[in-house]
């Protein structure tokens, strides 16, 4: 078993790089078995300075980070290469930038770029009221356009909402929770984890039917509390609303950018079914219909950007810092976490082989609540689509069984990866994003442990809940 892992973008192939038909020229790469637990130091690593650095060392960081992410992404490549070998070292890190990386990015990029060029304009006040109606409508829209797509289309509009308050960190928390992930678990267009699913077999409508319940009770819980928190907030701060003159109706511009996040959905959902073959880039087998999907998103994100105007973009508040930030974090984040994600899928021959124990009883029957929790925790923090692979096969990976006597635990797998991608900024991508766009607008937004914080303390609780319930 190679060292890899799956990417966040849903499993979409990359562009740019020289196709070469016909038979893989590298000999393979290294076996998750042979991986100790040290090989996980840089991820720790990187992960520590996300959270650390912009707490004690803020200016370095801010200037820096790209730097220091690749830093740590070479004290993993350079000792790997020494070790097992400068040919392994290279194809693991070929797999990762090809098959994982560019795609996740290429797709991220499409939907940030014609999200941002979709203005929602109208007389928006950041009541506690409006506040729940705007998330409540994200946590909807989350399963037809993508959670990344709905955070990029709401994020600003929630901004503008709240500009005059100043207790303000908890919308964005809890739009990061709602949004951002929860919102996303009802089909395989909501969250990577079950586009993944949807490209191995599992039916597009299975997560409609199967998470519905999880999914309701979830966001009923969370949008009450919500509403009861800003309620709060709202009356220990008496905030004055801004007379901005006569009321604006509600309305979009930029209705092309709307009409390009809809093509995005329709790419996507094509990639899952068509099939045209494969070619072969920088060794790495690549299907035919995933290598024009990326070239699609390019060419969407092209034209949004040549036919979108700067006014509407700058009435959006749009720029591209945030966007740079996440390329730059999670290119070493995807090589750091590979070595992780291949002493998982060893199973029972690697160095988590106790962790992987505790999903079987001693009969040999998987145990739901454990898949849920293990996948959830491992979720928060190596990233969901990944993750959620690596346990949809050590569940046996056949999308037939799963489905139905496995449906219990396909659910738990699938809920975990999902909800659960919400308890750290880098559990989901689009965790990252909104705190970036947000933070360039001006609102501080909690740091990394100071954000686990809200989550240990709202959805915790909630996912106990779910357990009992569910699971």
């Amino acid at each position: 078993m190679r060292l890899r892992g799956l990417g966040a973008g849903g499993g979409l192939l990359a562009a740019g790089a020289a196709m070469l038909p016909g038979s893989a020229a590298a000999a393979g790469g290294i076996s998750g078995a042979e991986l100790s637990l040290a090989w996980a130091i840089p991820f720790v690593g990187i992960l520590l300075s996300i959270a650390l650095m912009p707490l004690f060392a803020a200016h370095l960081w801010h200037h820096h980070y790209g730097k220091i992410a690749a830093g740590w992404a070479a004290l993993l490549l350079v000792p790997l290469a020494s070790v097992h070998g400068l040919g392994p070292a290279w194809y693991e890190f070929a797999h990762v930038m090809v098959l994982e990386y560019v795609p996740f990015i290429a797709l991220l990029l499409a939907l940030y770029t014609a999200g941002g060029g979709v203005l929602l304009k109208g007389s928006l006040v950041g009541t506690p009221t409006t506040n729940t109606a705007l998330l409540a409508v994200g946590t909807v829209l989350a399963s037809l356009m993508g959670t990344t797509g709905a955070a990029m289309l709401l994020i600003r509009p929630v901004l503008r909402a709240n500009a005059f308050r100043r207790q303000k960190t908890h919308t964005f928390v809890f739009f990061i929770f709602l949004v951002a992930n929860i919102g996303g678990s009802l089909t395989p267009v909501g969250d990577p984890p079950l586009y993944l699913g949807f490209l191995r077999g599992v039916s597009f409508f299975w997560p409609t039917t199967h998470l519905f319940g999880e999914f309701l009770t979830c966001a009923i819980i969370l949008l009450a509390v919500y509403w009861l928190l800003d309620s709060w907030a709202w009356k220990r701060e008496r905030p004055v609303v801004p007379d901005t003159g006569p009321k604006e109706k509600l309305g979009i511009e930029g209705w092309l950018n709307v009409w390009l996040v809809v093509a995005i959905v329709a790419v996507v959902i094509a990639m899952g079914y068509v099939r045209l073959g494969h070619v072969y880039v920088l060794g790495q087998r690549m299907e035919v219909e995933r290598v024009a999907g990326i070239l699609l998103f390019l060419a969407i994100t092209a034209v949004s950007v040549q036919f979108t105007s700067q006014a509407l973009r700058e009435a959006n508040g749009f720029a591209w810092g945030a966007i740079l930030e996440v390329a730059k974090l999670f290119a070493a984040i995807f090589v750091c976490m590979a070595p992780v994600l291949a002493i998982l899928r060893a199973g029972m021959d690697g160095a988590a082989a106790p962790l992987v124990a505790l999903t079987s009883g001693a009969d040999g029957q998987p145990i739901p609540w454990v898949y849920f929790w293990l996948t959830g925790a491992l979720s928060s923090f190596l990233d969901n689509a990944p993750t959620y692979i690596v346990f949809f096969e050590l569940a046996g990976g056949d999308p037939a069984k799963l489905m139905a006597e496995g449906a219990l635990v396909l659910a738990a797998i699938s809920c975990g990866a999902v909800f659960m991608g919400a308890n750290s900024y880098i559990g989901n991508a689009p965790n990252f994003m909104v705190k970036a766009i947000v933070e360039e607008n001006g609102v501080r937004m909690p740091s990394f442990f100071g954000y686990c914080a809200w989550a240990a303390v709202f959805l915790i609780p909630l996912f106990v809940l779910v357990t009992f319930l569910f699971f």
